[in-house]
């Protein structure tokens, strides 16, 4: 699945739900799923870690549809050319950005 058919997947499911919860709300869901990433990351399995991982990506992709973002244009726009620090496809920064 790409990344476009996964955003128009949770588009289809969720929309009417996620617009009416609006964005600081979709937010602070967002914000718990990943406080239980980090505590798979933390204490859990490769499985909880790959469930929890699937929910924060979720998430984001509702904000980015709630906000009406293309995430495949802006993934594209901010990193298709290269680092956005340095330019560089393979990054030669000092500090992360």
């Amino acid at each position: 699945m790409t990344l476009k058919e996964f955003q128009d997947l949770i588009e289809h499911m969720y929309s009417a739900k996620d617009r009416a919860r609006g964005s600081a709300a979709t937010f602070m869901w967002l914000a718990e799923e990943v406080g239980e990433l980090a505590s798979a990351i933390r204490e859990g399995t490769k499985k909880d870690m790959e469930e929890e991982f699937a929910d924060v990506l979720a998430w984001v992709t509702t904000l980015a549809n709630v906000e009406g973002i293309d995430l495949t244009s802006a993934i594209r726009n901010k990193y298709g050319l290269g680092c956005p620090g340095c330019g560089e496809m393979l990054c030669t920064c000092d500090t992360k950005k």
